[in-house]
């Protein structure tokens, strides 16, 4: 007897979040601030409903739509990664790594619980909020998560979350 399993999809042009960044690497590395126009794409997996479907599109398309929203034309700063100290100094954020540093303006910032602003790991923040958000708002919480981040045509990481 087959297996029936059912997912829903979405990827938008308006998944898109222009960013700028840098990552550490190596241990002692670290690359020349520049930035991307990113895509995101979400994936649950679950059995089908009471109106025989996964999920609402459009509800999953709004939620994960707010979510990139938030980091849409901003400086994403990693705060958890050791080779950097992160700092609030007046209206500004500095940030530093070893002889360089950086100052930005604090609204133009995002301060990511992540450890470095690494596709994988804005995949994972945006899947961390994306699960909370299901849960919150619609009461729903998936087999199966998969945040897709597309950082430039041909590079993209992704991250799944099987389970509660």
């Amino acid at each position: 007897m087959a297996i029936e399993r059912f997912k829903v999809r979405v990827t938008k042009d308006y998944l898109i979040f222009c960013c700028g960044h840098f990552i550490t690497y190596e241990g002692d590395q670290c690359e020349r601030l520049h930035g991307h126009n990113y895509r995101a794409a979400v994936e649950v997996e679950a059995p089908l409903d009471v109106n025989h479907y996964v999920f609402d599109f459009i509800a999953l398309k709004n939620i994960t739509r707010d979510i990139v929203d938030t980091l849409d034309h901003h400086m994403l700063i990693a705060t958890r990664n050791p080779l950097l100290v992160c700092e609030e100094v007046g209206r500004n954020i500095r940030v530093r790594f070893r002889d360089k540093e950086w100052s930005f303006p604090r609204e133009d910032c995002v301060l990511l619980p992540i450890e470095n602003t690494t596709a994988e790991m804005i995949a994972r923040y945006i899947a961390g909020r994306l699960h909370a958000e299901l849960h919150l708002q619609k009461g729903f919480v998936p087999e199966v998560l998969r945040v897709e981040v597309e950082e430039t045509q041909g590079q993209v990481a992704t991250v799944e979350w099987r389970g509660e």
